[in-house]
């Protein structure tokens, strides 16, 4: 194994080689419509379509399909938000390894059910904390205790190379090196697996890294110069949604990255819709990361070749009410108000005909009478 603070380019090639067991190349899809809208070549490297609708299967299964024979025996635990722990339960149910899954209390309900469908028999569901830190810190414990093989979804060089086969397969599939690769940051893992390969093999190439301004961790600990820990992150983006990134993730971004983009979670709920409807894509928050933070780069990109990463699909249906609500409030399209009114016939009609303007619409009206007359 290479330097724990890099991943070669060889180790991404053998990750590339086991994955072809259970994996096809995702495909990388011109968007017409982004194009247009940007005036570029924008492209959708789709690791949505994948068996487990994320880029997660590649680092969980490459780093258990190298565990050894006394290692697989013991059994194997992780902590995830979802996709990792669908990575881990497909990779055991693959090869025939005991599995728990340690899970958020927060996570939705979609991503559980995926867990042990993908699990099958050889994987156990535990739901323990409100966050991804909470539920590994209890994972390590019982880990620990029990003499199991700990699978990190991003802090390991085997995940890194595993992630990494993502940009070996864009380069693969470009007629020619793209100027721009925007991927999005959790914990580190795909940015800095497919920064660590595009670097040594396109290095014109910049590789741009997303974060949600609620858990901007990587960004953080970049400005530190060291891995800091959020003291708060919001829970929305959940697929990023982690408190610390790793130690090794944040050493090779820090040399891979040419720059983080911090996005509002409300732009990203923007994103996921337009896609949505324009492009028949379902996509999770973290997901739409990469294409939410092309306007901040809209002048750099005009006329150039861009790949966005399309990190993963597993969205409940249940949160596409909170995701319209969260746009339209970030659009400004949707305002919440407090008025107080006097306690006389007429006084709603007066605000209906003379604050509200002609194309407001009223969703919501609540009215709660008080004693007080003043």
């Amino acid at each position: 194994m290479s330097n724990p603070s890099t991943v070669t380019v060889e180790e991404i090639i053998r990750a590339n080689h086991a994955l072809s067991r259970v994996i096809e190349p995702s495909p990388l899809q011109r968007s017409e419509l982004l194009s247009r809208q940007y005036d570029c070549n924008i492209y959708l490297k789709r690791e949505d379509l994948q068996v487990v609708r994320s880029f997660k299967i590649r680092g969980a299964y490459n780093v258990i399909q190298s565990l050894t024979e006394e290692e697989r025996s013991r059994g194997v635990v992780c902590a995830s938000a979802g996709n990792h722990a669908q990575g881990v339960a497909y990779s055991c149910n693959h090869l025939g390894i005991e599995g728990k899954i340690f899970m958020p209390t927060t996570t939705p309900r979609q991503k559980i059910s995926q867990v042990k469908m993908f699990g099958g028999p050889y994987v156990e569901v535990v739901l323990i904390g409100d966050t991804f830190d909470d539920s590994s810190t209890q994972a390590r414990i019982y880990c620990e205790r029990e003499n199991k093989v700990f699978i990190h979804p991003f802090d390991d060089v085997r995940t890194i190379a595993g992630q990494g086969t993502v940009g070996l397969e864009v380069l693969n599939q470009m007629p020619v090196s793209p100027d721009f690769i925007f991927t999005s940051i959790g914990g580190g893992g795909l940015a800095a697996g497919v920064g660590a390969y595009v670097k040594a093999v396109s290095p014109e190439t910049a590789v741009i890294g997303v974060e949600p301004e609620g858990a901007a961790g990587m960004q953080r600990s970049m400005e530190a110069g060291r891995v800091v820990t959020l003291e708060t992150v919001d829970k929305f983006v959940d697929g990023a949604a982690v408190k610390q990134v790793g130690e090794m993730t944040f050493e090779i971004c820090r040399r891979v990255l040419d720059d983080i983009v911090l996005v509002p979670e409300g732009k990203e709920c923007t994103t996921i819709l337009d896609l949505y409807n324009n492009n028949a894509i379902v996509i999770e928050p973290a997901g739409a990361l990469p294409v939410a933070a092309l306007d901040a780069y809209r002048s750099q990109i005009v006329g150039k070749n861009v790949v966005c990463v399309i990190s993963g699909g597993n969205n409940d249906i249940d949160r596409m009410q909170e995701i319209k609500e969260r746009s339209l409030i970030y659009e400004g399209l949707k305002h919440y108000f407090l008025v107080n009114f006097p306690q006389r016939a007429g006084a709603l009609r007066e605000f209906l005909e003379e604050v509200l303007g002609p194309t407001d619409d009223i969703t919501r009206f609540e009215y709660m009478k008080k004693t007080n007359r003043d």
